[in-house]
């Protein structure tokens, strides 16, 4: 039996609820970014669907905006952006599992290869598939997920230099805290992998091309560790990583999250609403209705503190968060079907930002962005 699955155009938008991205806010970020870099390498981290920003969209962006690399987080979304047609350099930050490694060869994807028993079955794959393997090498300087530590590297960098079929392109780190307002940690982090890096000259070795460590926090406040390349990730997108951090670079968030009211109604004195009946008015109120829930990524947490903006002012959501709709108090003011509800963004001179919907879900900016469901349209201006 033959299963027709209903497809509906990229171009046939139907759903109110929708992220807007300005990419030219992107493109100003990207260049402000290369500006203060210098010299540096730029790779854009597109990890989690570009901080839901649209993976191929975003790739296809930085491509024409000349970023070096792109860094993605798992093989998949490497494989998505060469079947887009995507044809620059693309690291995969992430650990592999060893029957992963001939998609990466075959597609012409840089591997992490994060311990010696990985180099060994990169090397296998590349021998017997008559492929070169491109690699850059993880090392462990203090966030304790993958890569060798920093105290055992020098085997490590020994034995990556034996492997016939493999080019060692690069060598990186990722810092635990350098968005911090104490850098202690993140100094020693950097010394770490500078002694690690030392290793080449004291043993003669030939010393990769590309050492990176600069994550978003450390492009804005360690110059220092910018090396040959660094890895922009929520900067890019225009959100700081957090907020003791230092905003020496000025980006603007590039995404507008809105949608529009599908129902208004009076509710009157003491009639509970939404789910579980835990909010009531003890006096008659307006309200609307907005076709956005956790479905979407707008937290169930964010339940009695959240607001949204219509026609400009600043409205609270009221009863618990459903799956696909809330509710927003609108007290004695007007609104009507089809009116704009900016979710996070700027609406007539008021903003809610990333941050804000962070503080209300008891999360950070990373986790809103990222958790935006692909059900919610993309649009491009």
């Amino acid at each position: 039996m033959q299963i027709h699955t209903p497809i509906i155009s990229e171009t046939d938008v139907v759903r109110p609820t929708q992220v807007v991205i300005d990419l030219g806010r992107l493109t100003s970020n990207f260049h402000a970014i290369k500006q203060y870099a210098g010299s540096s390498l730029i790779m854009p981290v597109l990890k989690a669907n570009a901080y839901g920003h649209g993976l191929i969209p975003t790739a296809r962006l930085m491509e024409t905006l000349g970023a070096d690399y792109l860094g993605v987080a798992v093989l998949e979304e490497g494989l998505l952006l060469r079947q887009a047609g995507i044809t620059m350099p693309i690291l995969i930050l992430g650990g592999i599992l060893g029957n992963q490694i001939p998609h990466f060869l075959k597609n012409n994807l840089t591997l992490t290869a994060s311990s010696i028993d990985k180099l060994a079955q990169i090397e296998k794959a590349a021998s017997q598939l008559s492929i070169r393997a491109k690699v850059h090498l993880k090392i462990d300087t203090g966030m304790e997920r993958i890569g060798v530590h920093y105290y055992n590297a020098e085997a490590f960098l020994l034995e990556a230099s034996r492997h016939k079929n493999i080019d060692i392109e690069g060598i990186f780190s990722h810092f635990a805290n350098a968005d911090a307002a104490d850098l202690s940690y993140a100094q020693m982090q950097l010394q770490r992998f500078k002694d690690v890096l030392g290793i080449y000259e004291k043993k003669g070795l030939k010393l990769p091309l590309i050492r990176h460590i600069a994550n978003s926090g450390a492009i804005l406040q360690m110059p220092e560790s910018h090396f040959d390349m660094v890895r922009p990730g929520i900067l890019l997108y225009g959100i700081y990583p957090t907020k003791e951090v230092r905003k020496t670079i000025d980006v603007q968030p590039a995404l507008t999250w809105k949608s529009r009211v599908v129902y208004f109604k009076v509710v009157k004195a003491g009639h509970p609403v939404g789910y579980g009946s835990t909010w009531q008015s003890n006096h008659n109120i307006r309200t609307v209705t907005v076709p956005v829930g956790y479905g979407d990524g707008f937290f169930r947490s964010m339940t009695g503190r959240a607001e949204v903006l219509i026609s400009g002012k600043r409205y609270p959501v009221i009863g618990r968060i459903a799956m696909d709709q809330v509710i927003v108090n609108i007290e004695t003011d007007s609104a009507y079907n089809d009116d704009e509800v900016v979710l996070m963004g700027m609406q007539q001179g008021e903003i809610i930002t990333c941050e804000d919907l962070a503080d209300w879900a008891g999360t950070i900016p990373y986790e809103i962005l990222t958790n935006i469901n692909t059900r919610v349209p993309r649009i491009y201006q």
